[in-house]
């Protein structure tokens, strides 16, 4: 069984699309926050109940619960009978290429709980058209294609599994996707955005802030941003969760032993 999330919600026509492609490959149920959850994370709901229902999407029965996708994902492993063979999140509106979209993305931490718990995990992401920014529920073919190939990645997991340390994949779809689309292995960029202020007075005087970002529009050869948006490519970035391996696993053994001494 495939276990699908986001953090788009139920009305996303990217659910939908990745419901469909998959409901041909394996058995298929989804436990999805109830709302939009952009830029969620990791976050947990410890400070209030959660709510959970059952829905249909696209035919599919599945669950909406009332707060994060690392909530959904932690209550489906709890309470479904029947445990996923892989988790597949997304596919998310627009994409979460370089580190600062994909610590921050509730579809990447909807994967990242998924490996946690020790589930194979994909994360789907796709640019999207100005018509979806402005629109984002409105059905859409853009998605359909993108699905397709998700499924293919979806199945090659299933068939193979994941390498050794890796736990998750991050995958970023440009806005057209073909099949002769071409895919890349990447890693992750950096730095994407130069983030800002946008000070504001609201009408009774008071100051508010709009926080946000431009994109440097300068990506390295070999990252997932450089494929996506300087390639026109599929970005397939293998991640693992354990960010303590560099600094166990890698040449600072000197480093690691002066730091002790000095503790």
């Amino acid at each position: 069984m495939i276990l699908i999330s986001n953090d788009d919600g139920p009305a996303s026509p990217g659910l939908k699309s990745l419901i469909r492609a998959l409901s041909k490959i394996d058995e298929v149920t989804f436990f999805i926050p109830e709302g939009p959850r952009s830029g969620s994370s990791m976050s947990l709901t410890f400070h209030k109940p959660l709510r959970v229902r059952e829905i249909e999407v696209e035919g599919t029965k599945g669950h909406i619960a009332s707060g994060s996708p690392a909530d959904a994902v932690l209550l489906a492993n709890i309470m479904l009978d029947k445990k996923p063979s892989v988790v597949a999140t997304g596919i998310n509106l627009g994409d979460n290429s370089g580190l600062q979209d994909i610590y921050t993305s509730g579809t990447v931490a909807g994967a990242v709980q998924g490996a946690l718990l020790g589930y194979p995990a994909v994360a789907f992401s796709k640019m999207t058209s100005d018509e979806n920014i402005l629109f984002p529920w409105t059905e859409s073919a853009e998605f359909q294609e993108a699905a397709s190939t998700a499924a293919k990645i979806v199945k090659f997991v299933l068939d193979r599994g994941l390498p050794n340390n890796v736990h998750l994949l991050n995958v970023n779809f440009p806005v057209k996707v073909t099949p002769s689309t071409k895919a890349s292995i990447t890693r992750a960029s950096f730095a994407k955005y130069k983030h800002y202020i946008d000070r504001r007075l609201d009408p009774r005087g008071r100051e508010y802030l709009w926080l946000w970002g431009n994109r440097t529009g300068s990506y390295p050869d070999g990252t997932d941003a450089h494929a996506l948006y300087d390639e026109n490519q599929i970005s397939i970035t293998p991640m693992t969760i354990d960010m303590s391996s560099v600094m166990v696993h890698g040449d600072m053994s000197s480093w690691i032993k002066d730091l002790i001494e000095r503790v």
